[in-house]
């Protein structure tokens, strides 16, 4: 629902992701406060604003696989790993940065492929355990290598990145590069919907039999949406090499990949909005949980601060399901709700 006095005059303009010039004065505030936020900034803000970004970046592409392809994904952590290992050997060998990150998301885009084929013959519960053996054979896999290739248990060290002579290695070089991924992953993310391809990945999601009927050839989609979200993950990968400054198979567990997914669930599966939220809203919590349990460290020597980080997963999963029982859409519907309400103030809505 729109307020009065908006229209358009083209299907273009009523296409737009901004409908309206106050929605992209916000956006462009929103653009310029980021990239003024190193001039007011210490190096630990920096550092947890690109791991957001970073975070947010892996889970558009659980949002392209699961949220309008339909497909479960329960290793994006393992081709986040990919991009990672990826970007490091690159580096090592004196790659620059820019071929290192998209090599990263294509060798992760690639290996995605073979855990994809199950989905031609299974789905939901049984093509979740097909992906499951992706982050299981993960780290098997870069232990059993030889250690000259890919560290095995001891990990890679990355060189720090530089860009057209640019050192990318300080905290406000890496911020830059994290927000500038970030950018680029949330437009396509916002546009792909409106895509061809978009188009047949909420066929495939809605009924894959109807979309098949339709002339969608449904096998080939289901592997274009594994492979375009492991394409973002495979640059949350790379980038995320060059933050960490050493990989190991430590860094890319199963319980990455539940966060990534409980980070979208709790944001919302169907919305581009979804990502957003749900990684701000947990990241939060997480340094919230963080910050409390040190308190207890200073304040009882230790007795009490260990066993809130002990159970801080168990608290932040306990909010998460409380979000899901309250809210089951995910906060991007209370974002669209409150947003209409807005645009629509001081009239009533019914």
């Amino acid at each position: 629902m729109r307020p009065t006095g908006i229209w358009f005059e083209s299907y273009a303009a009523e296409a737009r992701v901004l409908e309206t010039l106050r929605a992209r004065l916000w956006l462009l505030a929103l653009l310029a406060a980021l990239v003024l936020l190193p001039a007011v900034a210490g190096p630990w803000l920096l550092g947890e604003f690109t791991n957001l970004f970073i975070t947010l970046v892996a889970v558009y592409g659980l949002y392209v696989t699961v949220g309008m392809a339909g497909q479960i994904n329960i290793a994006q952590s393992a081709f986040v790993g990919v991009g990672a290992f990826t970007a490091a050997k690159l580096s090592g060998m004196g790659v620059p940065i820019w071929a290192t990150i998209p090599a990263g998301a294509l060798a992760a885009g690639c290996i995605s492929i073979v855990f994809a084929l199950p989905a031609w013959r299974v789905k939901g519960f049984y093509l979740a355990l097909t992906t499951l053996a992706a982050q299981v054979m993960f780290p098997i896999v870069i232990l059993a290598l030889p250690m000259s290739w890919l560290g095995g248990l001891v990990g890679m060290p990355v060189m720090p990145p530089t860009l057209f002579g640019l050192n990318l290695g300080t905290p406000t070089g890496l911020y830059f590069l994290g927000l500038f991924v970030a950018a680029l992953a949330t437009w396509t993310a916002f546009n792909l919907p409106r895509s061809r391809i978009g188009r047949a990945f909420r066929a495939v999601h809605d009924n894959d039999s109807a979309a098949s009927v339709m002339g969608i050839q449904v096998t080939r989609i289901k592997i274009e949406a594994f492979f375009a979200g492991a394409l973002y993950a495979g640059v949350a990968g790379a980038v995320l090499a060059y933050f960490l400054q050493f990989v190991t198979v430590s860094s890319f567990t199963l319980f990455t990949s539940v966060w990534y997914l409980g980070m979208l669930i709790v944001g919302g599966l169907h919305s581009p909005v979804g990502p957003i939220l749900g990684v701000v809203f947990v990241t939060l919590l997480q340094e919230g949980l963080h910050k409390f349990a040190n308190a207890m460290l200073q304040a009882d020597g230790g007795l009490g601060g260990g066993t809130v980080f002990a159970l801080s997963s168990v608290v932040l999963a306990l909010c998460i399901l409380i979000a899901l029982i309250f809210e089951p859409r995910g906060l991007a519907h209370l974002w669209h709700t409150g947003m209409k309400a807005f645009r629509l103030w001081p009239f009533p809505r019914n």
